[in-house]
């Protein structure tokens, strides 16, 4: 089992920054570690991820050169950090962990979740 603990949320203005933290703890290995949001109203969907094997990430193309997902493995710690926020970046962004899939953000295809952090991007 793993349980992952997201922080880092807040309320920030547009263009600002903000850095999630994801915390990782437990026994079991995992393949990828991602980041997911659900706007209001809207479903959730992939924002990011990072595959542990080569550290390789990829981003959606509304966040690419905004966001940036890394990791302090001693630390068992997953970020992302984010910068030139927009209003439509608003929302609950998630971490998740896959136990058996390659790097995806696909959501069926992680099986841990954090309970997620709220970000809320407004002048």
């Amino acid at each position: 089992q793993l349980q992952l603990v997201e922080s880092g949320g807040g309320l920030v203005q547009p263009g600002e920054s903000l850095t999630l933290s994801c915390a990782v703890s437990g026994p079991t290995t995992y393949t990828a570690i991602a980041w997911f949001r659900q706007a209001p109203g809207k479903d959730r969907g992939g924002v990011s991820y990072i595959d542990m094997k080569d550290d390789s990430t990829y981003y959606i193309d509304p966040v690419k050169g905004r966001f940036t997902i890394s990791r302090d493995s001693a630390k068992k710690m997953v970020y992302l950090q984010m910068n030139s926020l927009k209003p439509e970046d608003t929302g609950v962004y998630s971490c998740a962990a896959s136990s058996w899939a390659l790097a995806t953000l696909n959501d069926y295809e992680y099986d841990f979740w954090g309970q997620g952090t709220r970000v809320t991007v407004s002048s």
